[in-house]
């Protein structure tokens, strides 16, 4: 048997860690049998998270391109490329990652996303047809339109644009990520809670305690709640 090669221990420098979604170790940590499958997700989990941006996929070659991960499929009688498939096909079965496909010059590119409300829409996106292609090596393929700005956002499902909170989504736009005020205005509109201080407590809150992927649907009872309290507070500025 081939000795275990002991573990130099975690760094505990936070810039290197990434979040890992709470129904991961609830629903899905406790119902895999196949090792490469569990590879697999945590494989997406953190490719998804350094990857970065609204738009976020993987392909087949992602997984391939890296000899490290490779090595470590648990193959028996078959190949990595073949152990890969099936835990792919396992995961993708599972409802941990999407599966889509487009065309190039005849030849099909699988495209997988993590089953997030992002992923989800970034599937719809593909399926309609919204995707092309580019001549980025790294980042082929692309959804075609642009995602709303800010001020288009708070205009479209929260209040007219006045000086103030132009200002004020000046300064939001160089605190957070694009994608979170996004998701955050989404859910101010899901709660019928069209306030841009209820947006301002949600982002906040997300950049004190870690974001992490919300429940489809709508956060926690307990994270509303904190949302409400924190901004029905007495603003300093009328906005």
């Amino acid at each position: 048997m081939q000795a275990i090669k002991a573990f130099s221990g975690f760094s505990g420098d936070q810039r290197s860690s990434i979040p890992i979604p709470s129904e991961f170790f609830s629903e899905i940590l406790t119902t895999i049998e196949d090792i490469n499958e569990l590879k697999v997700i945590l494989y997406a989990i953190w490719f998804f998270h350094r990857r970065g941006g609204v738009v976020r996929y993987m392909r087949r070659a992602d997984f391939q391109r890296d000899s490290s991960f490779m090595k470590g499929m648990v193959c028996g009688d078959t190949s990595p490329q073949q152990a890969l498939s099936l835990a792919l096909s396992q995961a993708v079965d599972r409802g941990v990652l999407l599966r889509g496909a487009v065309q190039k010059n005849g030849q099909e590119i699988e495209l997988f996303f993590l089953n997030t409300p992002l992923g989800r829409a970034a599937l719809q996106a593909l399926q309609q047809g919204k995707w092309r292609f580019t001549e980025s090596a790294d980042d082929p393929i692309q959804i075609d339109t642009q995602p709303p700005n800010i001020y288009r956002l708070y205009e479209q499902h929260i209040a007219p644009l006045t000086p103030l909170i132009a200002e004020t989504l000046r300064e939001a736009e160089d605190t957070y990520p694009p994608e979170w005020i996004e998701e955050a205005i989404q859910i101010a509109v899901e709660r019928n809670v069209r306030n841009w201080r209820y947006v301002e407590a949600i982002l906040k809150r997300w950049k004190e305690e870690g974001k992490g992927e919300r429940k489809t649907g709508a956060d926690s009872q307990e994270a509303l709640r904190k949302y409400t309290e924190q901004w029905q507070k007495p603003a300093r500025k009328s906005r």
